[in-house]
Protein backbone atom coordinates (compact mmCIF):
# COMPACT_ATOMS: atom_id res chain seq x y z
CA UNK A 1 0.00 0.00 0.00
CA UNK A 2 2.85 2.37 0.83
CA UNK A 3 4.52 1.66 -2.51
CA UNK A 4 1.26 2.39 -4.38
CA UNK A 5 0.86 5.77 -2.68
CA UNK A 6 4.48 6.67 -3.34
CA UNK A 7 4.25 5.90 -7.06
CA UNK A 8 0.97 7.83 -7.36
CA UNK A 9 2.53 10.88 -5.74
CA UNK A 10 5.41 10.74 -8.17
CA UNK A 11 3.10 10.60 -11.20
CA UNK A 12 1.28 13.66 -9.92
CA UNK A 13 4.55 15.58 -9.42
CA UNK A 14 5.33 17.55 -12.55
CA UNK A 15 8.51 19.09 -11.09
CA UNK A 16 11.82 18.76 -12.92
CA UNK A 17 13.22 16.20 -10.46
CA UNK A 18 10.27 13.80 -10.45
CA UNK A 19 11.85 11.29 -12.84
CA UNK A 20 15.10 11.21 -10.84
CA UNK A 21 13.21 10.67 -7.59
CA UNK A 22 11.16 7.88 -9.13
CA UNK A 23 14.30 6.20 -10.45
CA UNK A 24 15.96 6.41 -7.03
CA UNK A 25 12.97 4.84 -5.31
CA UNK A 26 12.92 2.03 -7.86
CA UNK A 27 16.59 1.39 -7.13
CA UNK A 28 16.23 1.26 -3.34
CA UNK A 29 15.91 -2.55 -3.03
CA UNK A 30 18.92 -3.00 -5.30
CA UNK A 31 20.99 -0.44 -3.39
CA UNK A 32 20.05 -2.06 -0.09
CA UNK A 33 21.14 -5.46 -1.42
CA UNK A 34 24.43 -4.06 -2.67
CA UNK A 35 25.02 -2.34 0.69
CA UNK A 36 24.34 -5.56 2.58
CA UNK A 37 26.66 -7.51 0.28
CA UNK A 38 29.45 -4.95 0.62
CA UNK A 39 29.11 -5.05 4.41
CA UNK A 40 30.18 -8.68 4.40
CA UNK A 41 33.67 -7.89 3.14
CA UNK A 42 34.36 -7.55 6.86
CA UNK A 43 33.36 -11.16 7.56
CA UNK A 44 36.98 -12.40 7.98
CA UNK A 45 37.57 -9.69 10.59
CA UNK A 46 34.32 -10.57 12.36
CA UNK A 47 35.46 -14.19 12.47
CA UNK A 48 38.93 -13.37 13.79
CA UNK A 49 37.29 -11.23 16.49
CA UNK A 50 35.92 -14.45 18.02
CA UNK A 51 39.42 -15.04 19.38
CA UNK A 52 39.81 -11.60 20.94
CA UNK A 53 38.03 -9.63 23.65
CA UNK A 54 35.45 -8.34 21.13
CA UNK A 55 32.09 -8.36 22.88
CA UNK A 56 29.52 -6.36 20.90
CA UNK A 57 26.56 -8.42 19.74
CA UNK A 58 25.36 -5.42 17.81
CA UNK A 59 28.49 -4.58 15.81
CA UNK A 60 29.54 -8.11 14.89
CA UNK A 61 26.86 -10.24 13.14
CA UNK A 62 28.72 -13.43 14.07
CA UNK A 63 28.83 -12.61 17.78
CA UNK A 64 25.20 -11.46 17.62
CA UNK A 65 23.88 -14.43 15.61
CA UNK A 66 20.89 -15.99 17.36
CA UNK A 67 21.47 -19.30 15.56
CA UNK A 68 25.15 -19.50 16.54
CA UNK A 69 24.45 -18.49 20.12
CA UNK A 70 21.68 -21.07 20.39
CA UNK A 71 24.30 -23.56 19.22
CA UNK A 72 26.61 -22.36 22.00
CA UNK A 73 29.00 -19.80 20.48
CA UNK A 74 28.76 -17.24 23.31
CA UNK A 75 28.91 -19.94 25.99
CA UNK A 76 31.99 -21.47 24.34
CA UNK A 77 33.80 -18.11 24.38
CA UNK A 78 32.70 -17.57 27.99
CA UNK A 79 33.99 -20.94 29.21
CA UNK A 80 37.22 -20.79 27.22
CA UNK A 81 38.07 -17.28 28.45
CA UNK A 82 37.39 -18.18 32.08
CA UNK A 83 39.40 -21.41 31.83
CA UNK A 84 42.41 -19.56 30.41
CA UNK A 85 42.12 -16.83 33.07
CA UNK A 86 42.07 -19.51 35.77
CA UNK A 87 45.18 -21.14 34.32
CA UNK A 88 47.04 -17.83 34.15
CA UNK A 89 46.03 -16.98 37.74
CA UNK A 90 47.32 -20.36 38.93
CA UNK A 91 50.77 -19.31 37.69
CA UNK A 92 50.54 -15.96 39.52
CA UNK A 93 49.01 -17.26 42.77
CA UNK A 94 52.25 -17.88 44.67
CA UNK A 95 53.08 -14.16 44.63
CA UNK A 96 49.85 -13.16 46.45
CA UNK A 97 49.14 -13.64 50.21
CA UNK A 98 46.82 -16.60 50.66
CA UNK A 99 44.13 -14.64 52.53
CA UNK A 100 43.80 -12.08 49.75
CA UNK A 101 43.82 -14.77 47.08
CA UNK A 102 41.06 -16.71 48.83
CA UNK A 103 38.95 -13.59 49.20
CA UNK A 104 39.31 -12.74 45.53
CA UNK A 105 38.55 -16.28 44.38
CA UNK A 106 35.44 -16.42 46.59
CA UNK A 107 34.00 -12.93 46.18
CA UNK A 108 35.53 -11.51 42.99
CA UNK A 109 36.95 -8.56 44.93
CA UNK A 110 39.60 -7.68 47.49
CA UNK A 111 39.56 -4.74 49.91
CA UNK A 112 42.80 -3.61 51.59
CA UNK A 113 42.68 -0.90 54.26
CA UNK A 114 45.57 1.46 55.06
CA UNK A 115 47.53 0.78 51.90
CA UNK A 116 50.12 3.41 52.80
CA UNK A 117 51.33 4.46 56.26
CA UNK A 118 49.03 7.28 57.49
CA UNK A 119 51.63 10.06 57.34
CA UNK A 120 52.79 9.04 53.89
CA UNK A 121 49.23 8.82 52.60
CA UNK A 122 48.28 12.20 54.07
CA UNK A 123 51.21 13.83 52.28
CA UNK A 124 50.34 12.14 48.98
CA UNK A 125 46.63 12.96 49.34
CA UNK A 126 47.40 16.65 49.98
CA UNK A 127 49.83 16.82 47.06
CA UNK A 128 47.33 15.36 44.60
CA UNK A 129 44.17 17.13 45.76
CA UNK A 130 45.78 20.56 45.77
CA UNK A 131 47.46 20.24 42.36
CA UNK A 132 46.10 21.77 39.16
CA UNK A 133 46.17 18.93 36.64
CA UNK A 134 45.24 18.98 32.95
CA UNK A 135 42.26 16.63 32.67
CA UNK A 136 39.62 15.34 30.31
CA UNK A 137 35.96 14.86 31.14
CA UNK A 138 32.92 12.91 30.03
CA UNK A 139 29.28 13.29 31.06
CA UNK A 140 27.10 10.20 31.47
CA UNK A 141 23.61 10.87 32.73
CA UNK A 142 23.84 13.17 35.74
CA UNK A 143 27.49 12.35 36.44
CA UNK A 144 30.66 14.03 35.19
CA UNK A 145 33.84 11.96 35.26
CA UNK A 146 37.24 13.64 34.98
CA UNK A 147 40.48 11.76 34.36
CA UNK A 148 44.18 12.57 34.39
CA UNK A 149 46.30 9.78 32.85
CA UNK A 150 49.13 8.63 35.09
CA UNK A 151 52.23 8.80 32.92
CA UNK A 152 55.94 9.47 33.45
CA UNK A 153 55.38 13.19 34.11
CA UNK A 154 52.85 12.51 36.88
CA UNK A 155 55.16 9.83 38.25
CA UNK A 156 57.91 12.40 38.66
CA UNK A 157 55.45 14.84 40.22
CA UNK A 158 54.13 12.27 42.73
CA UNK A 159 57.06 9.91 43.37
CA UNK A 160 55.39 8.22 46.36
CA UNK A 161 52.56 7.11 44.09
CA UNK A 162 54.97 5.93 41.41
CA UNK A 163 56.82 3.84 44.00
CA UNK A 164 53.56 2.30 45.22
CA UNK A 165 52.55 1.27 41.70
CA UNK A 166 55.93 -0.36 41.22
CA UNK A 167 55.99 -2.13 44.59
CA UNK A 168 56.09 -5.91 44.48
CA UNK A 169 52.96 -6.48 46.58
CA UNK A 170 50.85 -4.02 44.58
CA UNK A 171 51.93 -5.46 41.22
CA UNK A 172 51.40 -9.05 42.32
CA UNK A 173 47.87 -8.45 43.63
CA UNK A 174 46.72 -6.55 40.54
CA UNK A 175 48.35 -9.07 38.22
CA UNK A 176 46.42 -11.87 39.93
CA UNK A 177 43.14 -9.98 39.57
CA UNK A 178 43.82 -9.21 35.91
CA UNK A 179 45.28 -12.71 35.24
CA UNK A 180 48.21 -11.01 33.49
CA UNK A 181 51.28 -8.98 34.36
CA UNK A 182 50.28 -6.38 31.78
CA UNK A 183 50.46 -3.04 33.61
CA UNK A 184 47.01 -1.49 34.09
CA UNK A 185 46.16 1.93 32.75
CA UNK A 186 46.15 4.33 35.70
CA UNK A 187 44.31 7.62 36.10
CA UNK A 188 43.64 10.14 38.82
CA UNK A 189 39.85 10.09 38.53
CA UNK A 190 37.14 12.37 39.87
CA UNK A 191 33.50 11.23 40.01
CA UNK A 192 31.14 14.20 40.33
CA UNK A 193 27.73 12.62 40.90
CA UNK A 194 24.54 14.65 40.55
CA UNK A 195 26.50 17.37 38.77
CA UNK A 196 23.89 18.08 36.07
CA UNK A 197 20.14 17.78 35.64
CA UNK A 198 19.79 14.60 33.61
CA UNK A 199 18.52 11.00 33.81
CA UNK A 200 20.53 8.68 36.08
CA UNK A 201 24.07 7.72 35.19
CA UNK A 202 23.96 4.39 33.25
CA UNK A 203 26.91 3.21 35.37
CA UNK A 204 24.51 2.97 38.33
CA UNK A 205 22.83 -0.06 36.70
CA UNK A 206 24.22 -3.45 37.71
CA UNK A 207 26.27 -4.83 34.84
CA UNK A 208 29.24 -6.93 33.83
CA UNK A 209 31.85 -5.12 31.74
CA UNK A 210 32.48 -8.05 29.44
CA UNK A 211 32.26 -11.83 29.13
CA UNK A 212 35.77 -12.58 30.40
CA UNK A 213 37.70 -11.89 33.61
CA UNK A 214 39.21 -8.40 33.72
CA UNK A 215 40.33 -5.91 36.34
CA UNK A 216 39.43 -2.54 37.76
CA UNK A 217 41.05 -1.09 40.87
CA UNK A 218 40.43 1.94 43.07
CA UNK A 219 42.77 3.51 45.60
CA UNK A 220 40.36 5.95 47.21
CA UNK A 221 41.93 9.36 47.86
CA UNK A 222 38.82 10.65 49.66
CA UNK A 223 36.42 8.97 52.07
CA UNK A 224 33.50 7.21 50.37
CA UNK A 225 30.22 7.82 52.18
CA UNK A 226 26.98 5.84 51.82
CA UNK A 227 25.88 8.22 49.05
CA UNK A 228 29.51 8.95 48.08
CA UNK A 229 28.61 7.38 45.56
CA UNK A 230 30.15 4.03 46.55
CA UNK A 231 31.27 1.22 44.30
CA UNK A 232 28.90 -1.76 44.60
CA UNK A 233 29.68 -5.38 43.69
CA UNK A 234 27.72 -8.65 43.76
CA UNK A 235 29.94 -11.06 45.67
CA UNK A 236 30.60 -14.30 43.77
CA UNK A 237 29.11 -13.06 40.51
CA UNK A 238 32.47 -13.48 38.73
CA UNK A 239 32.18 -17.28 38.94
CA UNK A 240 30.67 -19.36 36.15
CA UNK A 241 27.88 -21.17 37.96
CA UNK A 242 25.38 -23.23 35.97
CA UNK A 243 22.79 -20.49 36.59
CA UNK A 244 25.14 -17.78 35.30
CA UNK A 245 25.96 -19.77 32.16
CA UNK A 246 22.25 -20.33 31.43
CA UNK A 247 21.57 -16.60 31.95
CA UNK A 248 24.43 -15.64 29.62
CA UNK A 249 23.11 -18.03 26.97
CA UNK A 250 19.59 -16.55 27.13
CA UNK A 251 20.91 -13.00 26.98
CA UNK A 252 23.17 -13.75 24.00
CA UNK A 253 20.18 -15.10 22.07
CA UNK A 254 17.69 -12.34 22.93
CA UNK A 255 19.79 -9.24 23.58
CA UNK A 256 19.42 -7.76 20.09
CA UNK A 257 15.63 -8.01 20.36
CA UNK A 258 14.99 -6.85 23.91
CA UNK A 259 18.27 -5.50 25.30
CA UNK A 260 19.31 -1.92 26.00
CA UNK A 261 22.09 -0.40 23.83
CA UNK A 262 24.86 -1.03 26.38
CA UNK A 263 23.85 -4.68 26.77
CA UNK A 264 23.79 -5.04 23.00
CA UNK A 265 27.38 -3.82 22.94
CA UNK A 266 28.38 -6.59 25.35
CA UNK A 267 28.10 -4.94 28.78
CA UNK A 268 25.15 -7.00 29.97
CA UNK A 269 22.77 -5.35 32.45
CA UNK A 270 20.94 -7.28 35.17
CA UNK A 271 18.10 -6.22 37.48
CA UNK A 272 18.51 -6.61 41.26
CA UNK A 273 15.53 -8.99 41.45
CA UNK A 274 17.24 -11.35 38.96
CA UNK A 275 20.20 -11.96 41.27
CA UNK A 276 18.30 -14.41 43.49
CA UNK A 277 17.45 -16.52 40.44
CA UNK A 278 21.21 -16.88 39.86
CA UNK A 279 21.84 -17.79 43.50
CA UNK A 280 23.56 -14.45 44.13
CA UNK A 281 23.30 -11.97 47.03
CA UNK A 282 22.45 -8.30 46.78
CA UNK A 283 25.44 -6.00 46.08
CA UNK A 284 28.09 -5.15 48.65
CA UNK A 285 28.57 -1.39 49.05
CA UNK A 286 32.15 -0.16 49.40
CA UNK A 287 31.67 2.68 51.91
CA UNK A 288 35.30 2.93 52.92
CA UNK A 289 37.78 5.50 54.25
CA UNK A 290 40.46 7.10 52.12
CA UNK A 291 43.67 5.03 51.76
CA UNK A 292 41.62 1.92 50.91
CA UNK A 293 42.35 -0.23 47.85
CA UNK A 294 39.54 -2.19 46.16
CA UNK A 295 40.15 -4.45 43.19
CA UNK A 296 37.36 -6.30 41.39
CA UNK A 297 36.92 -8.77 38.56
CA UNK A 298 34.62 -6.82 36.25
CA UNK A 299 33.03 -9.82 34.58
CA UNK A 300 31.14 -9.90 37.88
CA UNK A 301 28.11 -7.65 38.34
CA UNK A 302 28.93 -4.22 39.70
CA UNK A 303 27.72 -0.63 39.55
CA UNK A 304 28.32 2.85 40.83
CA UNK A 305 26.00 3.48 43.76
CA UNK A 306 23.36 6.17 43.37
CA UNK A 307 23.59 9.43 45.28
CA UNK A 308 20.79 11.67 46.50
CA UNK A 309 22.98 14.77 46.37
CA UNK A 310 25.82 16.34 44.44
CA UNK A 311 29.02 14.81 45.76
CA UNK A 312 32.61 14.27 44.62
CA UNK A 313 34.78 11.18 44.94
CA UNK A 314 38.51 11.16 44.03
CA UNK A 315 40.62 8.06 43.46
CA UNK A 316 43.52 6.52 41.66
CA UNK A 317 41.73 4.28 39.17
CA UNK A 318 43.31 1.33 37.39
CA UNK A 319 41.99 -0.68 34.47
CA UNK A 320 43.29 -3.80 32.71
CA UNK A 321 41.49 -5.75 30.01
CA UNK A 322 43.61 -7.85 27.67
CA UNK A 323 42.82 -10.37 24.93
CA UNK A 324 41.41 -13.20 27.09
CA UNK A 325 42.55 -15.96 24.72
CA UNK A 326 46.28 -15.30 25.09
CA UNK A 327 47.86 -18.03 27.24
CA UNK A 328 50.93 -16.10 28.43
CA UNK A 329 51.02 -13.80 31.44
CA UNK A 330 53.81 -11.43 30.39
CA UNK A 331 54.30 -9.06 27.46
CA UNK A 332 55.67 -5.73 26.32
CA UNK A 333 53.05 -3.84 28.34
CA UNK A 334 54.27 -5.29 31.63
CA UNK A 335 56.86 -2.50 31.71
CA UNK A 336 55.81 1.03 32.80
CA UNK A 337 58.28 2.55 30.31
CA UNK A 338 55.93 1.70 27.46
CA UNK A 339 52.66 1.03 29.27
CA UNK A 340 52.33 4.44 30.92
CA UNK A 341 52.49 6.20 27.54
CA UNK A 342 49.54 4.26 26.09
CA UNK A 343 46.78 6.62 27.12
CA UNK A 344 48.67 9.69 25.94
CA UNK A 345 49.13 8.10 22.51
CA UNK A 346 45.54 6.88 22.38
CA UNK A 347 44.17 10.34 23.23
CA UNK A 348 46.24 11.84 20.41
CA UNK A 349 44.98 9.24 17.95
CA UNK A 350 41.33 9.71 18.95
CA UNK A 351 41.68 13.50 18.79
CA UNK A 352 43.09 13.14 15.26
CA UNK A 353 40.23 10.85 14.18
CA UNK A 354 37.64 13.11 15.82
CA UNK A 355 38.98 16.19 14.03
CA UNK A 356 38.43 14.40 10.71
CA UNK A 357 34.97 13.08 11.58
CA UNK A 358 36.15 9.47 11.58
CA UNK A 359 35.43 8.64 15.24
CA UNK A 360 33.89 10.52 18.12
CA UNK A 361 36.22 11.39 20.99
CA UNK A 362 34.09 11.17 24.13
CA UNK A 363 36.80 12.42 26.49
CA UNK A 364 37.04 16.17 25.93
CA UNK A 365 39.83 18.41 27.30
CA UNK A 366 38.58 20.14 30.46
CA UNK A 367 41.53 22.35 31.32
CA UNK A 368 43.61 22.34 34.48
CA UNK A 369 41.54 21.47 37.54
CA UNK A 370 42.11 20.35 41.10
CA UNK A 371 40.87 16.76 41.43
CA UNK A 372 38.55 17.66 44.33
CA UNK A 373 36.85 20.51 42.45
CA UNK A 374 33.10 19.94 42.24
Amino acid sequence: MRQLRASTAIRDDTGPHSAAVAALIRQRPLLASIGAALRWWRAPFWFLALFTGAKSFRDNPILGSQALNRAGLHVWRLKAAHALAGWRRSRLARFVPEALRRQFDRDGFVVVLNVLPPEQFAALQHAILTSELACRSQCQGDTITRRVPFGPELGRRFPALARLLQSRGWRALLAYGASTRTRPLYYIQTISAGAVESPPDPQTELHSDTFHPSLKAWLFLTDVAEDGPPLTYVAGSHRLSAERIAWERRRSINVLEDGDPLSQRGSLRIKPHELEQLGLPQPTRFCVPANTLAIVDTCGFHARGRSSRHCVRVELWGYCRRNPFLPWIDGLLASPTLADRRMEWLYRLLDWLDARGLRNQHWKPAGARRPDDA
